[in-house]
């Protein structure tokens, strides 16, 4: 049976050329970085070599970037450290409403620990409005985390506009990146964010390592205490296998990134005007023009979501629901409820998610089978689907 893999905003497969960078310190270069004789220097010549391409990569310093276990943890230690570090200064926080989970999770802790949060609503592509951005801000706000683009519908963010209003205001000003590094040019500096983190099985590297930038000058509480490990900030020996293939995936994507963004939006934009024309009763989510090149979501009305990416999956097709995190969740998603879907279209939901590997047969494919699917299950459903909603 033919596979078709468009789940890429889930994760997606290690690149042979980091795999190849990665085994030499999975077997003979396995010192740990920390020490001082022959292997354990070589180690932390890779790690060290490794952040000084992250850095550059992203137009920073050296020393702004701190290697971890991915997008989660960059969330938490970018949040939370930066609203201990300041609490004298303040105890209110400003985030949006389709934030990913490590965001949103993180910032209701704070709430437990006595922080205020405002959770900034979205207009119906998603995007957060600069004014009422404006208007949240006080005396008492101290950060301000806002996603550049979207794990679900793949709308893009007005970051660079948001970190000049928060640098304008003496705000620190947090973007979760996972989703676009590696995909689109990211420039810390001119997007105006004092924290971006990332995570490297987004864009081909390995599972478990990730890293945050944290511009010189911002402080940060630490969340784990330990040794000195990366300039005090992520206590624990450094994931050298993981760090390496993290800074080898990033550099090939940066080397391909204008073919490859440019042939993916081609084939998205071919899967999508193919849905619509042979399926009625498709609701296209994010924004048209204003989103990541590769991202296609979309909502099926009259059935459920869950069963429509099953039945995919019987066919070769990995897709999801919506955020791989949130897969198993009979909720629907908070993504598209802020957005004003109706639930009961919410709960119709697909993310379809193509990379570099993905091809146009794939594409033909998935529009050969999923009429039939849809068919069936709307068969089975209560509901009848409008012509309206293409």
């Amino acid at each position: 049976m033919r596979t078709v893999y468009l789940d890429h905003s889930a994760t997606t497969r290690v690149h042979p050329q980091v795999l190849d960078a990665m085994l030499p310190y999975l077997q003979d270069e396995y010192g740990n970085p920390s020490s001082i004789h022959r292997l354990g220097r070589n180690a932390r010549v890779a790690v060290d070599q490794a952040r000084e391409t992250v850095a550059k990569l992203l137009n920073a310093e050296f020393k702004e970037i701190i290697f971890n276990s991915g997008g989660t943890e960059g969330d938490n230690l970018a949040i939370k450290g930066v609203a201990r570090a300041r609490r004298e200064n303040g105890n209110h926080v400003i985030t949006s409403q389709i934030e990913h989970e490590a965001v949103l999770n993180t910032c209701k802790s704070l709430e437990k620990d006595g922080y205020r949060v405002t959770y900034l609503p979205v207009d119906q592509y998603g995007i957060v409005d600069l004014d009422a951005l404006s208007e949240a801000i006080t005396d008492e706000t101290i950060l301000i985390s806002i996603m550049h683009a979207n794990n679900e519908v793949g709308t893009l963010e007005p970051i660079a506009e948001i970190g000049a209003l928060a640098r304008q205001r003496g705000i620190f000003f947090h973007t979760d990146a996972v989703q676009t590094v590696g995909k689109l040019p990211v420039d810390v500096k001119a997007l105006n964010v004092d924290l971006l983190s990332m995570s490297s099985h987004k864009f081909y590297g390995p599972k478990g390592v990730g890293a945050l930038y944290i511009r010189k000058g911002i402080t940060v509480h630490p969340l784990a205490h330990g040794g000195h490990h990366e300039n005090w900030m992520r206590a624990g020996t450094e994931n050298v296998p993981g760090i390496v293939g993290l800074a080898k995936a990033l550099d090939i994507c940066h080397g391909e990134m204008e073919i490859v963004s440019k042939r993916e939006g081609q084939l998205r934009d071919v899967l999508q005007k193919g849905i619509q024309g042979i399926i009625d009763g498709i609701r296209i989510n994010g924004h048209p023009t204003q989103r990541l090149p590769g991202s296609l979501s979309l909502c099926f009305e009259a059935l459920e979501g869950e069963a429509l990416i099953l039945s995919l999956d019987l066919k070769g097709v990995a897709a999801s629901t919506g955020s791989a995190c949130s897969s198993g969740s009979l909720e629907p998603s908070h993504v598209l409820t802020a957005m004003g879907v109706p639930i009961e279209i919410a709960h119709g939901s697909a993310r379809l998610t193509l990379g570099r590997d993905t091809t146009r047969e794939d594409i033909d494919y998935v529009l050969e089978v999923l009429p039939d699917i849809v068919s069936r299950l709307r068969s089975m459903s209560p509901l009848r689907p409008s012509r309206e909603a293409r």
